[in-house]
């Protein structure tokens, strides 16, 4: 069997962190090897152990301590000897920097010994070079193997060195370990055999490695087999989770889009009801009217007719009542005659019914099933996956619908509906499913059919309305937390107000909106070329001028200054419209984002992919790429007054995303979900508590996002008058400010859900 891992170089283990201890970060020092095969400094070990046993760092295995303490596991002598050779490559006496002779102090030389340039691998000794002419002459060690100092401590002879140094017995200084006693499985020195092992068998360590080695290589072959198959058998639970998360995403689609289109149908059925409401009460109330009147006519006449008798009776001479008597008396006979009220006319008192499964806690339109995932077989990754999935497919087609893998389910099962709960189900195109009530039979408190509007004693009158789309484009369900009406903030419309003045030669197109002042906007109308200030009521309070011939696009606020945007400028200038500084942008981006940070001491604006921030004197304060992306755009720019950390919110035309980002650029949050309708988004807005309103001018809604950057829902669609939106902002962190293509404002207060 192949080795799983190529074998590894002496010098791979002495340059990499092998020698290193894991607990204290240093050179080892006394390696002691645990069970698990991780060694560490025999000291560390003792600060380790927690009573009788201790806890491997690396592995967390837990293993006994011997009775001895630390000191009696397996002192590791391979480590020992990388030691001893790293020790002798890096040590060694030292005069004026250079190694000195290890023989010149023992033959009567100096005391320190003449400047080494040779090493005896054998002896392990730095030699000068008259003692390395010696060494190599002598009967005893002319066998020895000495080369140059310079090489040596370069690693060239690191192979040759660990072959001849024999490893030193810890109990006999000096002696080397040369014997494995078979019964205790020690190694031993000369001193060691001749004492307790005496009796034993024992064999030369040579012997002795040649006769165990091939028990280990076959072990190490059977452990290199277990890797191979764990190595499988990840691969196979990532491609699982993979697969795991893919199908979340796919379901969670789902769920937003099945929740956005019952939420659409069910607004579609307020709308229609409200609707039927209003036709009602309104033709009530007519005629309510036309009775009213008639009855006040009639109350009139005999009013008159009753004073006119009364003053005739009561200040006319005899012969006068006489020769009235005859028409008075007709008169009164008549109205006496005729009905004085007509009948009570039939009033039908709207009541409003709900569905039961509305009322139910049990009830729940989306369900989850879940579906044991089968292994892959073997056989390659196409045909596996292509047979997985044609099995699948198949098990779908005939397991009921509630069997579906990760599936949404209303709650009624197919094929398992009754009386009580018959429902005709609509499909609309885009696979989102929609229930429409049967109007001939009603759910019964006893489960039987109820008769439908005829036949009830009260004559109460049912408004009744289809599930509908109303929508061409679904969005996102609120979000998880957020179990109906009630937790978001709500809009509130406030007013609605042109921003055409009398001296304006165009239409307005206002691409810049920020606040200016208490309860007071600016409004940069690029088409007229003017900064247009308005209160919140709509009243107009005059412009800020602007530089000949400038057109400004995107407007800030900041202390005693305006900024904005123009072409591929930027500007600074006063209220009265002073040009304090003006500086160059990229000429590669239409439009340039401006905001204020909200210390109202700098502005920001976006360039090219990237942000550059100026401070009140014109100077660049500092510059950052968003999320180190320079491909992203930002077309809308705001910072979060609740962040003192200086966080900021921008739309990225390139990404086609929201993207939350620190005050030093780096993305903290991002959404690119469903809920933008693959539309590029527009412009942003934040109130005092974080949530984001973001501007879908395609689809003619400004959507909510939490703080972190996840979809809540629709704040303002079609319904609250919205057309084609542009621009929005926020005034005193309440006040959402929209403006339309056709120059028209919409002020809307942002009301929170705990006011």
């Amino acid at each position: 069997m192949v080795s799983h891992g190529s074998s590894p170089s002496l010098l791979e283990a002495l340059s990499s962190d092998f020698l290193a201890c894991k607990i204290c970060l240093e050179q080892l020092q006394a390696p002691k090897t645990l069970p698990c095969l991780h060694t560490y400094c025999q000291d560390c070990l003792g600060q380790l152990a927690d009573g009788s046993r201790i806890r491997c760092p690396e592995c967390r295995e837990t293993v006994p301590v011997p009775p001895e303490g630390v000191a009696a596991f397996k002192t590791n002598f391979f480590v020992n000897g990388l030691l001893d050779l790293v020790k002798a490559r890096a040590c060694g006496d030292l005069r004026a920097g250079k190694p000195a002779c290890a023989l010149c102090p023992l033959v009567g030389g100096t005391s320190a010994g003449g400047p080494a340039t040779a090493r005896c691998l054998d002896c392990a000794d730095d030699l000068c070079q008259a003692c390395a002419d010696g060494h190599r002459c002598t009967r005893q060690t002319h066998t020895h193997r000495v080369v140059d100092l310079v090489g040596y401590r370069a690693g060239w002879y690191d192979e040759e060195a660990r072959e001849r140094q024999a490893a030193q017995c810890p109990q006999h200084p000096g002696e080397a370990l040369r014997f494995l006693c078979q019964p205790c499985s020690q190694l031993l020195c000369r001193e060691c055999r001749l004492d307790p092992h005496l009796d034993h068998p024992c064999l030369p360590l040579a012997e002795a490695v040649r006769a165990r080695r091939p028990g280990l290589e076959e072990l190490l072959a059977g452990v290199d087999s277990n890797l191979v198959e764990l190595e499988a058998a990840r691969r196979v639970e990532k491609e699982a989770l993979a697969r795991l998360r893919e199908q979340a995403a796919r379901v969670g689609t789902q769920v937003e889009e099945a929740a956005e289109g019952v939420l659409r149908a069910l607004l579609a059925q307020k709308q229609e009801v409200l609707g039927q409401l209003r036709a009602h009460v309104e033709a009530a109330e007519e005629a309510a009217r036309e009775r009213l009147a008639e009855l006040e006519g009639r109350e009139q006449v005999a009013r008159a007719a009753a004073a006119f008798a009364r003053r005739v009776l009561s200040l006319g001479r005899e012969a006068e009542i006489l020769s009235l008597e005859g028409a008075i008396a007709q008169r009164l006979r008549q109205l006496q005659g005729s009905p004085w009220a007509p009948g009570p006319a039939p009033c039908l008192l709207p009541q409003l019914e709900l569905h039961p499964g509305l009322l139910d806690k049990n009830c729940h339109l989306l369900q989850l099933s879940f579906e044991e995932q089968q292994p892959q077989k073997d056989g390659g990754k196409d045909g596996a996956g292509t047979q997985g999935g044609e099995e699948s497919q198949s098990r779908r087609e005939d397991a009921p619908k509630t069997e579906r893998q990760g599936g949404v389910q209303p709650q009624a099962r197919d094929g398992a509906q009754t009386p009580k709960e018959e429902k005709a189900q609509t499909t609309r195109e885009d696979g989102v499913q929609t229930l429409e009530e049967d109007r001939a039979q009603i759910p019964h408190e006893d489960g039987g059919p109820q008769p439908h509007r005829g036949g009830r004693p009260n004559k109460k009158k049912k408004f009744k309305g289809r599930l509908k789309s109303i929508s061409r484009e679904p969005s996102p369900a609120l979000g998880p937390n957020l179990d109906g009406s009630g937790l978001l903030p709500r809009p509130i419309f406030s007013c609605s107000f042109p921003t055409r003045m009398p001296g304006d030669k165009r239409s307005p197109r206002i691409t810049g909106l920020c606040p200016f002042g208490p309860r007071e906007i600016l409004v940069a109308d690029e088409q007229n070329r003017a900064l247009k200030c308005f209160s919140l009521n709509g009243d107009y309070k005059g412009t800020v001028p602007v530089p000949e011939g400038c057109s400004p696009c995107s407007v800030a606020a900041l202390q005693s200054a305006v900024a904005f945007s123009a072409g591929a400028r930027l500007y600074l200038i006063s209220p009265d419209g002073e040009v304090q500084w003006r500086r160059a942008l990229s000429l590669s981006q239409a439009s340039h984002a401006v905001a204020a940070l909200p210390s109202g001491d700098r502005v920001a604006v976006s360039v090219a992919g990237h942000v550059e921030v100026y401070n009140m004197e014109g100077s660049l304060a500092t510059r950052f790429i968003p999320g180190g992306k320079a491909s992203r755009g930002l077309r809308a720019l705001v910072f979060l007054t609740t962040s003192p950390q200086g966080h900021f919110v921008g739309s990225d035309w390139q990404q086609n995303s929201v993207v939350i980002c620190d005050g030093l650029g780096q993305v903290i949050g991002e959404y690119k979900g469903p809920g933008l309708h693959g539309c590029q988004p527009g412009s942003v807005s934040v109130d005092k508590k974080g949530y984001i309103f973001l501007t879908l001018r395609e689809v003619n809604k400004v959507v909510i996002l939490d703080p972190k950057g996840s979809l809540l829902g629709d704040f303002l669609t079609a319904y609250h008058g919205l057309e084609k939106p542009r621009v929005t902002t926020m005034v005193d962190g309440r006040y959402l400010v929209v403006s339309l293509s056709n120059g028209t404002i919409h002020v809307f207060r942002v009301r929170s859900p705990d006011s």
